[in-house]
C-alpha cells in the first residue's frame, strides 16, 4: 500500500465546485408534468400511479431517501392525466413537499409490502387498492384505465378487483423522459461538469498501492460534495480484474502495469446522470504494445459509431451499420451499442447484431435525446480489457459532445 493512500479523501475544498448554474426550475417542472401528461393523452389513460423514485423525481421534482424507497414500497404519487397530482409519503414526511406547486394534495402512503405490513399484506393492499380507485372514480372522467410502474402481485390484484384495467407506467415514463428540455440538457451538463472534475482527480490519484475502492471513493466523494445523489454502480476493475467486464471495485490494490477500467454510472445534482467510461494506465513506464491495441481498437469503435449518429437514424439502422469487433473481441462484447440517458440509464437501448434477433427493437433518434455510445474492448481470455463511453446529445443537423473529458495519449501512442 502507497504510504499516501490515506491521503486519497481530500478536503471539501478540494472536490467543489463553483455556483451551480441557474436553472428556471418551475418550467423544468412544468416541462417534464406536461410530458407524462401528454404519454397519458395519447395513450386514453385516466391516469398514473407511479413508485420509482427516479420517475417520482421526474414527474414531481420531489425525493425522499430515493435508494431505499427503491426496494421499500413506502413512497408513491397518483397523477390523474386531467386533474389532480396527489403525493402519498413515508410518513411525517408531508413537509417534503413544501413549495412543490405541482402537487395537488399529500396522503400518507399505506405501506402494504411484507416488510411494512408482515401477516397483514392482504388488508393493506385492499384497502390502498381503494383509495386509488376512488381517485380514479373522482377524477379519470371515466377512464378505468391506470398506467403502473411498479406493483407486487397483491395490488395488481385488488385493482383490478375495483374494475380498473392495469397498463404498463414504465413505458408512459420511459417515453416521457426521451425528450429533454433546455433545463433538462444544463442539469445534465452540470453533472457531466462534476463527474469530469471526479474523473480528473481519480486520474491523479492513480498509483501503484492503491486500491480499487479507494479510487472508487473519490467519484462518490465529489458527486456528494457538489450536491450528487448517488451511483448506481461499483464498476471500477484494475489488471486482471478488467476482462472480463462486469466486475466490482475490490480491496485489491493496483499494480504497475494495469489498466484501471470505470463506468461512473453517477446520478449528480439535480437527480441527473453522468454514464462516462474511460481507461488509464497505471505507469510508471510507457504501455505495451498489447495495452495500447486494445485501447486503440476502444476509441475507434466509439468514434465510428459517433460518426454514424444523426437525427432520423433508426436504432436498427445503428445495429447494422455500427462498427465491427473482431472476432476474439465478439464474446466478450458489451450488453449494448448505445442507450439512452437521462436521470438514468434510459429507453432505447441499441444492440449488436449478434443480440437483435433475441432483445432488439426499432424506432428513431430525434433532436433532443440524450444517449451513450459504449466499447468493451477485450480478447476472450484475454490479460485485460478497455472501458470507454461517451454521452451526446441528438440535435437538429447532428449530434454534440457532452463529455469531453480526454482520452490518455500514451494509449493512444499520441504524444504532445
Amino acid at each position: 500500500m502507497s504510504p499516501d493512500s490515506t491521503q486519497l479523501l481530500p478536503a471539501a475544498s478540494w472536490a467543489r465546485l463553483g455556483a451551480e448554474p441557474a436553472i428556471d426550475l418551475k418550467a423544468l417542472r412544468a416541462y417534464r408534468l406536461e410530458q407524462v401528461r401528454r404519454q397519458l393523452r395519447a395513450l386514453d389513460y385516466g391516469g398514473i400511479l407511479l413508485y420509482d423514485p427516479v420517475n417520482i423525481r421526474y414527474a414531481l421534482d420531489t425525493r425522499n431517501m430515493s435508494v431505499w424507497t427503491m426496494h421499500n414500497a413506502v413512497r408513491y404519487a397518483f397523477v390523474a392525466t386531467e386533474g389532480p397530482v396527489v403525493m402519498f409519503d413515508f410518513h411525517g414526511c408531508d413537509h417534503l413537499s413544501e413549495g412543490r406547486d405541482l402537487i395537488t394534495e399529500v396522503r400518507g402512503a399505506k405501506a402494504w409490502f411484507y416488510f411494512g405490513a408482515g401477516a397483514r399484506v392482504e388488508e393493506i393492499a385492499k384497502a390502498w387498492a381503494d383509495e386509488l380507485a376512488e381517485l380514479m372514480a373522482a377524477h379519470g372522467g371515466g377512464n378505468r384505465r391506470l398506467a403502473v410502474d411498479k406493483c407486487d402481485p397483491e395490488g395488481i390484484h385488488y385493482l383490478q378487483a375495483q374494475g380498473l384495467e392495469i397498463k404498463n407506467g414504465q413505458s408512459v415514463m420511459e417515453q416521457a423522459r426521451l425528450v429533454k428540455s433546455p433545463e433538462e440538457l444544463t442539469c445534465l451538463k452540470r453533472s457531466v461538469e462534476v463527474c469530469h472534475a471526479a474523473m480528473s482527480h481519480m486520474r491523479a490519484a492513480l498509483e501503484p498501492g492503491v486500491t480499487e475502492n479507494e479510487i472508487w471513493a473519490i467519484l462518490n466523494h465529489v458527486n456528494a460534495a457538489n450536491d450528487g445523489e448517488w451511483i448506481e454502480t461499483r464498476l471500477l476493475t484494475s489488471g486482471p480484474r478488467t476482462n472480463p467486464w462486469f466486475r466490482e471495485s475490490s480491496n485489491r490494490e493496483i499494480e504497475s502495469g494495469d489498466l484501471l477500467s470505470f463506468d461512473t454510472d453517477m446520478v449528480g445534482p439535480f437527480g441527473y446522470c453522468a454514464d462516462i467510461s474511460r481507461t488509464y494506465y497505471c505507469g510508471p513506464g510507457k504501455p505495451p504494445g498489447e495495452l495500447r491495441s486494445l485501447y486503440r481498437l476502444a476509441w475507434e469503435q466509439i468514434h465510428y459509431n459517433i460518426d454514424l449518429l444523426k437525427p432520423g437514424l433508426s436504432y436498427r439502422e445503428l445495429t447494422e451499420t455500427a462498427f465491427r469487433l473482431p472476432d476474439s473481441c465478439k464474446a466478450n462484447r458489451y450488453s449494448v451499442v448505445a442507450h439512452g440517458v437521462g436521470m438514468c440509464d434510459e429507453y432505447p437501448s441499441c444492440y449488436y447484431p449478434e443480440d437483435y434477433a433475441q432483445t432488439g427493437y426499432d424506432g428513431q433518434f430525434l433532436p433532443g435525446h440524450t444517449l451513450c455510445i459504449e466499447s468493451y474492448i477485450g480478447e476472450a481470455g484475454g490479460s485485460q480489457g478497455v472501458k470507454l463511453e461517451q454521452m451526446l446529445l441528438v440535435t437538429e443537423t447532428g449530434v454534440e459532445l457532452l463529455s469531453d473529458f480526454p482520452f490518455e495519449d500514451e494509449l493512444l501512442d499520441r504524444h504532445i
